[in-house]
This record gives structure tokens, sequence and C-alpha cells, in this order.
């Protein structure tokens, strides 16, 4: 192995989206730090079967409204 091209190998903290937290080894980030989830296996619809729409950046809002006059229902 050459030396010094590795990151670094420490632990930190995973935040679910439930609140609950555990600590695992990790290069995000520093040691010790916080990475709060958005949505992980308690929350993705690939493991909970229920479809919700997630809003990223307006796009769902935008779409809406451009749209509106053809008579789509929300």
């Amino acid at each position: 192995m050459k030396a010094d091209i590795h990151p670094e190998y420490h632990k930190i903290t995973v935040e679910m989206t439930d609140g609950t937290t555990y600590e695992t080894r990790s290069t995000w980030g520093k040691e010790g730090d916080l990475l709060k989830l958005e949505i992980d296996p308690k929350s993705h619809p690939a493991w909970t079967g229920v479809h919700r729409l997630v809003d990223s950046g307006g796009r769902v809002a935008k779409f809406n409204k451009r749209f509106e006059s053809f008579g789509l229902k929300k």
C-alpha cells in the first residue's frame, strides 16, 4: 500500500430521520461529526412500500403552477 494516499478513517455519529442515532466509522467529515440523514431505510419507499412525494427545491409546486390550466388535480 502506498503511504499518505488514503483518507482518514474515524468515528462519526449518524442520526436517522426518526431521531435515533448510532456510531460508525467513516471517511466523511471529522472525528465526532454528526451526519443527519434526510432519507433512510425507515423512511425510503423502497423499504417501506409507502410512496410519498419528496419536493426538492419546489419542483412539484412549480410543476403544478405551470400545468394548472390543464385541470390537473393535486
